[in-house]
């Protein structure tokens, strides 16, 4: 497992994930004045654990977290600790539903690779890949707007994605990339109830050549609007969700 320089986690839902899922965590501090409600079962939680907690005046958190809306609560984490993709096959294989995988080609916006892992986590996918350049990491503003889903849902980043889309082939999986140009619609394909990749293009230029070449095919979402992209995070809500539907009816 690879891992990112030490981190921070803000606001009471990112935060009481951690906990739950067992996340090292060095530190809390807990601004003066900061709402019962929210603090109360995060300190309990820390006791249980053991885990050292300080309260600090509102302006110190504010120094610490500058770019990030910590609700008065925040923690100095261990390092985001990545997947492999083999942890990803057998974290599917173990469901015993057939993969469903998702590939971020090139995903920037931190906040859209939170809302996708949020969504990827109600929809029961495996796992996400990301690869390591020109893509957002998982950050603290990643876990804060996933609302804890960073800590259920493994992701793997890896340095070659066409390797790894060659990979997930010989695995067995079916890799489907979205396309405003795919002749087919999301709707007609018939891909989604068996093992799928399905793979998320950057915000501005979509999917690289290379990786919609490597693609087994290509979907669209029908458009009924005048506008002909939708947001990274929406988009990829749209298919996770169409994906889901498949499964449900069997």
């Amino acid at each position: 497992m690879e891992q990112e320089q030490q981190e921070w986690i803000g606001g009471k839902h990112s935060l009481l994930e951690a906990l739950r899922a067992g996340r090292t965590i060095n530190k809390i501090w807990i601004a003066e004045g900061a709402q019962k409600h929210l603090t109360a079962p995060i300190i309990a939680e820390a006791r249980k654990l053991g885990i050292i907690t300080q309260t600090v005046d509102k302006r110190k958190l504010d120094q610490m977290v500058p770019d990030l809306q910590h609700q008065g609560v925040v923690a100095q984490v261990a390092p985001y600790a990545y997947a492999e993709v083999e942890d990803l096959l057998e974290a599917a294989s173990a469901s015993g539903r057939p993969p469903f995988l998702l590939i971020l080609d090139e995903i920037e916006d931190p906040h859209n690779l939170g809302s996708i892992l949020r969504t990827a986590e109600c929809t029961g996918v495996h796992g996400v890949i990301l690869p390591k350049r020109r893509s957002a990491s998982i950050t603290a503003t990643v876990s804060k707007t996933s609302a804890g889903a960073v800590e259920y849902v493994p992701v793997a980043r890896v340095t070659n994605l066409a390797q790894t889309i060659d990979q997930l082939k010989e695995a067995g999986i079916w890799v489907v990339g979205t396309d405003v140009e795919a002749r087919e619609g999301i709707y007609d394909t018939n891909i989604f109830n068996g093992p799928v990749a399905v793979v998320i293009g950057n915000e501005n230029k979509g999917m690289g050549r290379l990786i919609k070449e490597k693609c087994d095919v290509l979907v669209k979402l029908p458009m009924a609007g005048k506008l002909n992209s939708l947001n990274a995070s929406v988009a990829a809500g749209v298919v996770m969700y169409e994906v889901l539907r498949r499964r449900e009816q069997g």
